[in-house]
């Protein structure tokens, strides 16, 4: 066996409690080990050397390199010790804090066994319910909709379908997404996540004046407040941006220590070096806030309880969240979720963001790394079906079952260019991509015109005046996933990920049915399908190269 392969941690997104008395453990291997079965071997910490109970571990994910094995453990007693025992070509093999051998001492195990001490309810990340049926859409507010027609217009310097530029405003308001949420409402949507609201010279508001006053583009605090009351009526949540790593220059905080110097009493609410202040990016127009600071983390907590507490939205999106302290979101989401109201919190990391995510900061973040698997998969032809595979089930092991669940999957968004002018206009590929999304474990999210076959280029391009189109395939496919997404049986499914020669193939199996997606981007493949749900370049048994079926069937 290849020991160097083997890999678990306790505490971990390899052991991981999912309620009270339950909890999950998954082992790594080397995907060329001849192995037959691995148990694992368990019980109380305090009887484990005369007392143990084994159940089979079952082969669930595999990527590159390895495999992946995982049990799910219902406990009498929550002090749980255990190790692993593994069978490979007629030879037993034991796995513990003391490495691979090949005999296990019992009457030692308090000294090398594996271990969760004890399950506290208070450190189990919990699912926000609302997410397992969620399908959520990103408005570029600015772009989406005008809405309040009496307003003053003076500020708009664009047409609707002219270009953008990065100064461009061309007078989208929360009155016209508001006028829009039957729109979206029959489009399947039932979560908006709106870029910022807030006061700011920006088109797009992320250099932020004022996080107490909604920007006059944009509308009013009585506006809001009759946004989330609707969308709530029918049935759609209502998250928005936090820009806690960065302010604008010109918010009065700023002003004052540009004037006072080093006497201001905000001088230390920002980060000064060698007498020059750190910006996000390299825009000095948005200095960034020091949030070690005791002031920072108050000031920017009690922004996050207004807008939860007076307008009743259902969580944040984190902007930058990668480079804000994890002392400053562990104090923001105990706060908050002290609330009483069930909320989100959604960071921007667009890497391995495990550390954030180990239930006591975010409880997921947007998936950029399921959209650059989806650009190299359909657009950059870098993968296969087989790479395509062992990529997303790679990106699962990174989590625990309640991160995945929760993360906000992303075709595009206004930071990336759009994924209909990234594979070239194929209507194909794009249908393909668009059931993935639907498909993959986690919450769907559309950027405002990806119904609509919305082109762009990079940031301005990719924040365009939208066009609304109901007539095209896209938005026909959107519905009827959102609609699958919906059943029951699919939100309680358990996700599987495979290939079979050309085919990428991802199965959702439930207690009564298996919902399987085959997807072909490579040439005519036969795959005979007994119960078609959903095609596109499917027929005669075939599925023609960059066409998928999605089938359900009775267990």
């Amino acid at each position: 066996m290849n020991e160097y392969a083997l890999f678990h941690k306790t505490e971990s997104n390899y052991c991981y409690p999912t309620s009270e008395n339950e909890i999950t453990i998954r082992l790594r291997t080397s995907n060329k080990d001849n192995i037959s079965k691995i148990y694992l071997v368990y019980g109380c910490k305090y009887d484990f050397y005369c007392v143990q109970h084994q159940k089979q571990m079952e082969l669930r994910y595999v990527d590159k390199l390895f495999n992946y094995y995982e049990v799910h453990l219902k406990l009498k007693d929550v002090r749980l010790t255990y190790i692993f025992k593994i069978l490979s070509e007629n030879k037993t093999y034991y796995f513990s804090e003391d490495g691979l051998t090949t005999t296990y001492d019992f009457k030692f195990n308090f000294y090398k066994c594996f271990q969760y001490a004890y399950i506290h309810c208070s450190d189990i990340h919990k699912e926000v319910d609302f997410m397992k049926n969620s399908i959520f859409y990103e408005i570029f507010i600015d772009r989406f909709a005008i809405g309040n027609k009496e307003k003053d217009t003076s500020y708009i310097n664009m047409k609707w379908d002219e270009l953008p530029k990065s100064k461009s405003f061309a007078g989208g308001d929360l009155q016209g997404i508001i006028d829009n949420l039957d729109y979206l409402q029959s489009l399947g949507i039932n979560g908006i996540y709106l870029t910022p609201i807030f006061k700011s010279i920006s088109n797009h508001k992320y250099d932020i004046e004022d996080y107490y006053k909604i920007d006059e583009q944009f509308g009013d605090e009585e506006t809001l407040l009759k946004l989330v009351k609707i969308a709530h009526d029918k049935g759609i949540k209502i998250i928005l941006d936090a820009v806690f790593n960065h302010i604008s220059e010109k918010s009065p905080l700023f002003q004052d220590v540009l004037k006072n110097g080093k006497q201001s009493k905000y001088y230390h609410w920002f980060i000064f070096k060698n007498n020059e202040y750190e910006c996000f990016s390299i825009c000095k127009y948005m200095p960034k806030l020091n949030t070690d600071n005791k002031e920072v983390q108050d000031y920017l907590i009690n922004v996050g309880k207004y807008y939860i507490e007076k307008f009743d939205i259902d969580g944040w999106r984190l902007d930058v969240s990668d480079e804000v302290s994890h002392t400053f979101w562990k104090k923001f989401r105990n706060e908050l979720k002290s609330l009483g109201k069930e909320i989100i919190l959604i960071g921007e990391n667009w890497h391995d963001a495990n550390k954030f995510l180990q239930g006591d900061e975010f409880d997921s973040i947007m998936n950029y790394a399921f959209t650059k698997a989806l650009l190299d998969y359909l657009a950059f032809n870098k993968y296969s079906s087989k790479d395509m595979s062992d990529k997303l089930n790679e990106l699962l092991i990174r989590n625990t079952e309640q991160v995945n669940k929760m993360m906000l999957n992303l075709m595009d968004t206004h930071d990336t260019l759009r994924f209909y002018t990234e594979i070239n206009k194929d209507i194909n590929k794009y249908l393909i991509a668009i059931t993935l999304l639907f498909f993959y474990e986690g919450v769907p999210c559309i950027y405002y015109g990806d119904e609509s076959l919305m082109e762009g280029g990079y940031d301005p391009d990719s924040r365009r005046g939208f066009k609304k189109d109901i007539n095209n395939q896209a938005y026909q496919l959107i519905t009827k996933l959102a609609s699958l997404r919906k059943e029951q049986e699919f939100i309680n499914s358990k996700l599987y990920i495979k290939h079979n020669n050309d085919l990428l193939i991802l199965e959702r199996i439930s207690k009564e049915y298996i919902y399987r997606l085959n997807v072909n981007i490579s040439f005519d493949c036969k795959c005979n399908i007994d119960n078609q749900l959903l095609s596109n370049n499917y027929n005669n048994g075939f599925i023609k190269t960059n066409g998928f079926v999605i089938e359900k069937v009775k267990r």
